[in-house]
């Protein structure tokens, strides 16, 4: 195996993890009502809003880790993993529940910074 067949693989896997992220987001958007659905976009893009005061260039290291072979596959599965855990530990959540706790430990982290 060449360096190019390990490039190759590197962004097959994050092309990957970009498709497993999509679906996660289409059958969220599914199961969802239309009222609720829209509560929680407006409770997350303030927590997305002040999650771009702390660190603004979080959109654009996204962007790299895709571009970057693995990079986007070990971060996205490493999310995941979290997820399951946090899914374990509190019964009975949805991934809304996830996302704002997850926004709200990286605010936290970063106004004890």
């Amino acid at each position: 195996m060449n360096y190019t067949d390990i490039l190759i693989l590197g962004w097959n896997l994050n092309a990957l993890m970009f498709v497993i992220n999509l679906l996660i987001a289409i059958n969220i958007i599914r199961t969802n009502e239309a009222d609720q659905f829209q509560k929680e976009s407006e409770t997350l893009r303030e927590l997305s809003e002040q999650m771009q005061e702390y660190y603004p260039n979080k959109q654009y290291e996204t962007l790299l880790s895709y571009a970057i072979p693995f990079t986007a596959f070990y971060r996205i599965l490493f999310k995941l993993l979290e997820m399951v855990m946090f899914f374990n530990k509190n019964r009975g959540t949805k991934i809304y529940d996830f996302i704002v706790y997850k926004y709200q430990t990286d605010i936290n982290k970063a106004k004890n910074r």
